[in-house]
């Protein structure tokens, strides 16, 4: 039957179709990478989702990020991903998650009901925990480092994290990876060298905040305010979703 993933379907086939309509995907983090992530899966057929974010759209996001219009400022992230996932695919199961998933709260999840998890969050310590509850109930992970302060999309790649280079999160995950055992792990990084943010203060989140009320993780809170664009952390977003799909696929 004519559906809106026929064309999915002529280059995946109906028992993949299946699969991935059965598919439980926990995507952590929906900004500028996970939103085009979890847009991708949607829009691919896959089933059912967990979306894991505590953060509000912010006028700030809207360079970047596909949930972010005026129209979404203010709103949380996870109902707009929500409301978006469900104009694709309204057969879809949406469960979202207002929190930013720290070891505190990590009993909170149950990893082993998910097919997949896709690890789209900015601080090392979150993504240590993600990687690791995976990795504990075997379920399959893949990571995204840095995609701030870069403009060069062409430079990312698909890779073990032991096979990474150039980009300092990726450093620093390497280190913590290997203290805790970790012997692999796919990750999506860039081999561009970051380049250093403008200081310009007339345009500094430091100064001129404007998260919307109630939000948690403000940008005045933050060591470094990373500079970004439209064409760099969707990229990755959508590589990342890729091979997602190709896994659940193959």
């Amino acid at each position: 039957m004519l559906n809106q993933f026929s064309r999915t379907q002529l280059l995946l086939g109906s028992d993949n179709m299946e699969r991935l309509a059965n598919a439980k995907v926990a995507v952590f983090g929906i900004g500028g990478v996970g939103g085009y992530v979890v847009e991708a899966l949607a829009r691919s057929g896959v089933g059912s989702f967990v979306i894991v974010d505590d953060d509000k759209v912010c006028l700030t996001n809207i360079n970047r990020q596909i949930i972010a219009t005026r129209k979404t400022v203010g709103k949380y992230k996870v109902d707009v991903m929500t409301e978006r996932i469900l104009e694709i695919n309204p057969d879809a199961k949406v469960e979202a998650r207002k929190c930013f998933y720290l070891p505190e709260n990590a009993h909170e999840f149950d990893f082993s009901e998910y097919d997949y998890v896709v690890d789209a969050v900015d601080t090392v310590t979150a993504k240590l925990e993600i990687i690791m509850r995976a990795k504990e109930c075997n379920v399959p992970v893949i990571s995204c480092m840095g995609a701030g302060n870069k403009l060069d999309p062409t430079q990312f790649e698909v890779a073990d994290i032991y096979k990474t280079s150039v980009c300092p999160l990726a450093r620093v995950m390497r280190r913590e990876l290997k203290k805790r055992g970790v012997k692999k792990l796919k990750v999506v990084y860039s081999k561009e060298q970051p380049t250093r943010p403008i200081e310009d203060m007339s345009i500094s989140c430091r100064s001129h905040c404007v998260c919307p009320p109630g939000t948690v993780h403000k940008c005045t809170e933050r060591r470094d305010i990373p500079g970004s664009i439209a064409f760099v952390p969707s990229v990755a977003g959508l590589i990342l979703a890729g091979e997602v799909i190709k896994d659940l696929t193959k």
